[in-house]
C-alpha cells in the first residue's frame, strides 16, 4: 500500500506540471491571437485607434493592450503617431515583401494555364500603396505577337481591368471586367478578382493588343482566380 501511494505521489506531481505547462500554451495562444487581432484592427482604422479604442474593441484591459502594443512596436509592426494613436509599422512592409515571392509562386501554375488558353499575357495584380502593382506575368508561348507586360508596372485601380477588377473584389463582386486602351492605347485586357484570401487585394487577367471576347476569356479569367484562391488559401 504504501508502495502505491508514494508512485502515486510523482504521478500526481507530474500531472500537475502537464497541467501547468499546458495552460501557459492556452495563454500564449491568446496572447498571439490578441497581438494578431490588434494588427488587424489598427489596419482597417484608417485613423489609427488609442489604446482606449483598442482595448474597447478586443474587449479586455487597457494595461493587456499597452502590453501587446510593446512588443508589437518592439518588431515594429505597430508605431504611435504624433498623437500617440496606434498605427501600422513598417516592419510589417518587410514581411509583405518577403510574402510577395510566395504569392507570384503560387499563382503561377494558374497563369501559365491562362495564358496558354487565352492566347495573351496573363498577369496577378496586387494592391501595394494605394496602387495596382503586375506581380506576376507569364506570356503565351504559342503566339506570334503578344503584350510584353513588366512585373512590378503600377498603374492606378480606377485605370484597366486590372484595378476595376479589385475595386469590384472590395465590393464582393466575382465578375470579369474589360478594358480598351485605358493604360495603353491598342491594349485590351480582361481580369476578375482574387477573392476569399485573407489580408490579399488582388486581380487576375490578361491583356492582348486585339480586342478580346469577354465571354470566351471571361470563364477563363474567373477560373484562374478561383484556382489562384485555392492555392494561397
Amino acid at each position: 500500500m504504501r508502495r502505491a501511494g508514494a508512485a502515486s505521489g510523482p504521478v500526481g506531481a507530474g500531472a500537475r506540471r502537464v497541467d501547468a505547462v499546458a495552460g501557459r500554451g492556452g495563454e500564449t495562444s491568446q496572447t498571439l491571437d490578441r497581438g494578431l487581432r490588434l494588427l488587424h484592427l489598427v489596419a482597417d482604422a484608417a485613423g489609427g485607434l488609442t489604446v482606449t479604442e483598442a482595448a474597447n474593441r478586443l474587449g479586455i484591459g487597457r494595461a493587456a493592450v499597452y502590453r501587446l502594443v510593446s512588443a508589437l512596436t518592439g518588431h515594429g509592426m505597430l508605431r504611435r503617431d504624433g498623437e500617440g494613436r496606434l498605427r501600422l509599422g513598417a516592419g510589417l512592409l518587410h514581411l509583405a515583401r518577403r510574402a510577395q515571392p510566395l504569392l507570384a509562386e503560387g499563382a503561377l501554375p494558374a497563369l501559365r494555364r491562362l495564358a496558354e488558353q487565352a492566347g495573351a499575357t496573363a498577369h496577378l495584380t496586387v494592391v501595394e500603396g494605394g496602387e495596382g502593382v503586375a506581380l506576376a506575368v507569364v506570356e503565351p508561348s504559342w503566339t506570334s505577337f503578344h503584350v510584353a507586360y513588366r512585373a512590378g508596372a503600377r498603374h492606378p485601380l480606377d485605370r484597366g481591368a486590372a484595378g476595376r477588377a479589385i475595386l469590384a473584389g472590395r465590393a464582393g463582386v466575382a465578375e470579369a471586367v474589360s478594358s480598351s486602351g485605358e493604360l495603353q492605347a491598342g491594349a485590351y485586357g480582361v481580369a476578375a478578382p482574387v477573392l476569399d484570401v485573407p489580408g490579399l487585394e488582388a486581380s487576375v487577367g490578361v491583356v492582348a493588343l486585339a480586342p478580346l471576347d469577354v465571354d470566351t476569356i471571361g470563364p477563363q479569367v474567373l477560373a484562374a482566380a478561383r484556382a489562384i484562391t485555392t492555392a494561397l488559401s
